[in-house]
């Protein structure tokens, strides 16, 4: 069920992308940002987008511009992170890298188009709604893509390589590298549905949990995982020597940690009964996937 759900949702996202993109066609660039954005991954922050959008019964007309957006900013991440100067991984979504599929000059320049690419989206005439909103989540998404989100969590994520950090240091990395766009992927429909200032900031902190659970089902997949199902090799952390909860407090109890996260976000979602269904089944799926 929760399959079907996540690959209808990417078709939909990739027929958005593929029609904004057909009349930038004259650009050098397009096929390597549609090579890293379109057709690959589970688009699981779009999902997640919708899902929550049906808590507050928002159109998905309302909610594709920013599930396009976000798409855009996981896959600008996503090309530079595999870049040689970062993690220098050769595969992605079970094909060759964008740097490899295309140079390293070009899959630089892709990976920043794309992000430029996002606020263009929500800036678009066609996307109605109203001014302030837009304002406000460009505002918002820019401080969870750059130095303050998911770029600050890169950085962080290098510098940590082969030391020694505690429990604090290594959440506080993830949460800005993994949960900082989950945050806004909630945030931003917080925005729309127009809610008032301290449900904003529930639905931002709802996501950085969603986020930083995320993040910790992707350490035991890369521990434990399939190849073949990740699109991408696994067991990279430890010979990389990555800083995560696996590496400092060992499998049991890192899989506590994400299991008691999971029995907060779910918590959470009680206020909002019947309406969080979608959302609580997402969440189910995200600890126990297995790619």
């Amino acid at each position: 069920m929760i399959k079907k759900k996540l690959i209808v949702n990417a078709k939909k996202i990739d027929k958005f992308l593929i029609n904004f993109l057909k009349n930038q066609t004259h650009s050098l660039l397009v096929r390597p940002m549609k090579y890293g954005v379109i057709s690959g991954g589970k688009k699981i922050r779009s999902t997640i987008i919708l899902d929550a959008g049906k808590m507050f019964n928002i159109s998905e007309k309302k909610l594709i511009n920013i599930c396009a957006a976000v798409e855009c900013i996981h896959s600008y991440s996503l090309i530079h992170d595999d870049l040689p100067c970062m993690d220098n991984d050769l595969i992605r979504r079970g094909k060759p890298s964008t740097h490899i599929k295309f140079g390293e000059a070009s899959a630089v320049l892709a990976g920043s188009s794309l992000l430029t690419l996002a606020f263009e989206i929500i800036a678009d005439k066609k996307y109605i709604i109203s001014s302030n909103a837009k304002n406000e989540i460009v505002r918002n998404l820019a401080s969870c893509s750059g130095h303050t989100g998911i770029a600050g969590g890169q950085e962080l994520d290098l510098k940590f390589e082969n030391k020694k950090k505690v429990l604090n240091e290594i959440i506080g990395m993830q949460k800005k590298k993994t949960g900082k766009l989950f945050n806004f992927c909630l945030y931003a429909v917080g925005v729309i549905a127009n809610k008032n200032k301290k449900e904003k900031f529930f639905l931002s902190t709802l996501g950085e949990d969603i986020g930083l659970l995320f993040q910790l089902a992707d350490d035991f997949l890369d521990n434990k995982g399939s190849k073949k199902l990740m699109g991408k090799p696994v067991k990279k952390d430890n010979k990389k020597g990555k800083s995560t909860l696996l590496s400092l407090m060992g499998e049991k109890k890192a899989y506590l940690y994400a299991f008691n996260l999971k029995k907060k976000i779910l918590r959470k979602l009680q206020k909002h009964g019947k309406k969080a269904v979608n959302l609580i089944n997402t969440i189910e799926f995200i600890l126990e996937r297995k790619f």
